[in-house]
């Protein structure tokens, strides 16, 4: 397998930089070794930019079950480095197309140099974890599709970090690192894929870094996958790899298109991301989804509470973020990594920019004096590419170290009674403290009270089960709460 090294003491090029000469200069001109083992950053780096508050203050707006980062959390998320996550856009879109059906073999240009850099990159961010990071390819044969004309080899980057107290519960974030031009079939013409996907890859690369020294109580999964744009085949093979071992992936998040928060008319939102979340999930039977829709579990799916799990640790100061929630599986006439995890079983959400700039994703336009390329590096904002990396690793993080969610949660309904009576299973996790139980109005988005009810796995609150909707989430001795569980019926 070839080894794409770029010089140690190279830079990226300056912003001035002709856009064909950007595709024509390679991976060796772009980034260097020297990258890890950076200083962490003061934990004001990543405090409120100047000028009118683009998330809410503490406190206002936020649903009753948010919770605040503490000192670890910000002394990680300021080491998320903006510079960092442009050299890897640039490095990433200097192979000139890294298209599923590309060269794998060439050292230089092609699908194949772009998996043994990424490859090398993950190695040196594990060299450091003293010996809980592992990293690996994950390769399949691919047989021909709509998208895949013959047999194709088809490889992700595999990054895992063990968890040190609770290493068989899983957390996943990914971004898929093959590109494409406009036709969806085209291996041949550059491909930069800067902002689809350079950008998500490089949130998933940032954030290997950071938490390579770190310690989380769960395992954490970063992943550079391929085959998205010819079918999700590599986020597909993962999740029926997960599945087939019986591994307890607890949430998966995919960054797809993060680059930039300037939209096609050039209206911007440059602190705000969307968060996709589907509601009655897509690996339910026709049977459990009537009972869930005869409850109206309908925007309680477990992808609905990761999302509002996602606001409650990651919309504060200490990202500077808003995360936009939206009620559906993802985009008209698209399609994220997240939704083979959702087919099967596993909780799922797709982070992506405000507004799309269509104009720069896939474009290859010939003109008089050759062609013109959309997706490129100089079309990124990679402070903002830096704080959508921010906001995911408030979500590990805060995943990683709270309890896992509660298990078996139910609402008895055999009687009838204006008080409602809730029972779950009792978490495995020997630093789980006690729980506590969450209601709001049927109308309500968010979750508006918050009921302690100590170390118990059965609890009778005198509210009408008819009225409102509950749920169940875990506390550990660390303070840090579990996603909510939203608890289907038991006569």
């Amino acid at each position: 397998m070839s080894q794409h090294t770029p010089r140690e003491d190279a830079v990226p090029p300056p912003r001035t930089t002709p856009r064909r000469a950007l595709i024509a200069t390679t991976g060796t001109a772009l980034l260097g070794t020297a990258l890890t083992g950076a200083t962490a950053l003061p934990a004001t780096a990543v405090s409120a930019p100047p000028g009118p508050a683009p998330y809410p203050p503490p406190g206002a707006g936020l649903p009753a079950t948010a919770q605040r980062p503490g000192r670890e959390l910000r002394e990680l998320l300021a080491r998320i480095d903006e510079e960092r996550v442009e050299r890897t856009v640039r490095a990433l879109a200097s192979f000139g197309t890294r298209h599923t059906l590309s060269s794998q073999d060439d050292p230089r240009r092609g699908i194949g140099a772009a998996r043994d850099w990424l490859f090398g990159e993950l190695k040196r961010y594990a060299a450091v974890s003293g010996g809980r990071m592992s990293v690996r390819l994950q390769s399949f044969v691919q047989e021909p599709g709509p998208r895949i004309p013959e047999p194709t080899r088809i490889t992700n980057v595999v990054a895992t970090l063990r968890g040190t107290t609770d290493p068989g519960r899983v957390h996943v974030v990914s971004g898929h690192y093959d590109s494409r031009a406009s036709d969806p079939m085209d291996a041949v013409s550059d491909a930069p894929g800067a902002d689809d996907d350079a950008s998500g890859v490089a949130v998933v690369l940032e954030l290997a870094r950071v938490f390579a020294r770190a310690r989380p109580a769960a395992t954490l999964v970063f992943a550079a996958v391929a085959g998205e744009e010819q079918g999700l085949y590599g986020a597909a093979h993962m999740a029926a790899a997960f599945k087939a071992a019986g591994v307890d992936v607890q949430s998966m998040f995919t960054n797809d298109i993060v680059g930039s928060p300037v939209a096609e008319d050039g209206t911007e939102d440059p602190f705000a991301v969307r968060l996709f979340a589907e509601g009655v999930p897509s690996s339910e039977t026709p049977a459990e989804a009537a009972v869930r829709r005869s409850v109206g579990g309908e925007n309680d799916s477990p992808s609905r509470q990761l999302a509002r799990f996602v606001r409650d640790v990651a919309e504060n100061e200490a990202t500077g973020m808003r995360v936009r929630v939206i009620h559906r599986r993802d985009r008209y006439l698209r399609g994220g990594d997240h939704i083979p995890f959702l087919e099967r079983g596993f909780p799922a959400a797709r982070f992506t920019e405000p507004a799309e700039n269509y104009a720069h994703q896939h474009q290859n336009v010939r003109t008089e004096d050759g062609v013109r390329y959309g997706d490129l590096p100089d079309f990124c904002d990679h402070a903002y590419i830096a704080r959508v990396a921010r906001v995911n690793a408030a979500t590990l993080w805060s995943l990683a170290h709270a309890p896992g969610t509660p298990a078996d949660v139910r609402v008895l309904t055999g009687e009838l009674t204006n008080a409602t009576e809730l029972v779950w299973r009792r978490s495995e996790e020997s630093d789980t403290a006690g729980y506590e139980i969450v209601w709001r109005e049927t109308s309500a988005p968010e979750w508006t009270h918050v009921v302690p009810v100590g170390n118990t796995t059965r609890h009778r609150i005198e509210l009408s089960k008819d009225n409102v909707f509950f749920g169940v989430r875990a506390i550990g001795r660390n303070g840090l709460r579990s996603p909510v569980v939203f608890p289907l019926p038991r006569r």
